[in-house]
C-alpha cells in the first residue's frame, strides 16, 4: 500500500502526518505538491492540517481550486480513501466532498488544547480499530472549527450514521461544556455516504505516540492501514 500527503502553500502538519505513516506505521508515503495532477499509484490520500493560502478569503476556499483537488475528487469517486485533518477537513467541505462548512469558533479565539472525542461509528475504513463509544484524547488547533450545516443535512448525517466523532467530556457525554468550538451537535468528524471520505478537526497525527501525551490517534491510521490491506487482498 502507498499513502500520499498533499502539501498546499501553508500546510504545517504535512511532516507530522508523513512521520506517523512512515515511522509509526512503517508504510510507504510520498508528499504530493498541490500543483500535481497525477496521483496514480496511491491507495490513500491525506489532506493535512495547516493554513492553506494563509486562510485568505475563507479557510480552504482557495485550496479547493488547486490542480490536485480535481484528481482527489476523481480518486474519491472511484472509491479511493481520502482523509482530511483540520484544514484538510475544511478543504473537503469547500470542495463539496463533504457537506457543511467550518465557521469561526464561537468565542472567536484560536484554540490549541487536548479535547475528548467520542467514537460514534466503527464501520468506516478509518475507525475499524476503535470501539464504539470509546473516548479519545486528541488535540485540536484551529480558529475555524465550528461545524455547521442546515437542518436537513444534519438529519441526513444522523440517519445515515455519518457522524463518526463527537466532542465529549471524560465520561463520554456530548455536553455543550465539552464542545470547544460550538460545532453543531458536537460534531468533530464526519464521512461521506460511501464512507471512503472522512474529515475531522482534531489532529490524530499529534496523538500517535505516547511521548506526545496520547497515542489515541494512532488507531485511526492503523484502521486506515488495516482497511487498505483488506481491500488490496480482495483486488489480488
Amino acid at each position: 500500500m502507498k499513502f500520499g500527503v498533499v502539501v498546499f502553500p501553508g500546510s504545517n502538519c504535512d511532516h507530522d502526518t508523513y512521520h506517523v505513516i512512515s515511522k509509526v506505521l512503517g508504510q510507504p508515503v510520498d508528499f504530493i505538491w498541490h500543483k500535481d495532477e497525477r496521483i496514480d499509484g496511491y491507495d490513500a490520500i491525506i489532506l493535512p492540517g495547516g493554513f492553506s493560502y494563509g486562510d485568505y478569503l475563507r479557510t480552504g476556499a482557495i485550496a479547493r481550486f488547486s490542480p490536485v483537488m480535481r484528481s482527489v475528487k476523481g480518486f474519491a469517486a472511484s472509491g479511493g480513501l481520502v482523509l482530511g485533518i483540520c484544514n484538510g477537513f475544511q478543504i473537503l467541505c469547500e470542495a463539496g466532498l463533504l457537506p457543511g462548512t467550518l465557521l469561526r469558533n464561537r468565542d472567536l479565539k484560536f484554540i490549541c488544547e487536548h479535547v475528548n472525542v467520542r467514537v460514534e461509528r466503527t464501520d468506516t475504513p478509518f475507525t475499524v480499530s476503535y470501539r464504539k463509544g470509546q473516548v479519545l484524547s486528541i488535540p485540536i488547533a484551529h480558529g475555524d472549527g465550528n461545524y455547521f450545516c442546515d437542518i436537513d443535512t444534519l438529519r441526513e448525517l444522523e440517519s445515515d450514521g455519518r457522524i463518526i466523532f463527537r466532542y465529549c467530556d471524560a465520561r463520554g457525554e456530548a455536553t455543550d461544556a465539552a464542545n470547544p468550538n460550538g460545532s453543531l451537535a458536537n460534531i468533530a468528524g464526519i464521512c461521506n455516504r460511501e464512507r471512503n471520505v472522512v474529515g475531522l478537526m482534531p489532529h490524530p497525527e499529534r496523538a500517535s505516540e505516547s511521548l506526545l501525551g496520547s497515542n489515541d490517534g494512532r488507531l485511526l491510521f492503523l484502521s486506515l492501514a488495516t482497511s487498505l490491506s483488506e481491500m488490496l487482498k480482495l483486488r489480488a
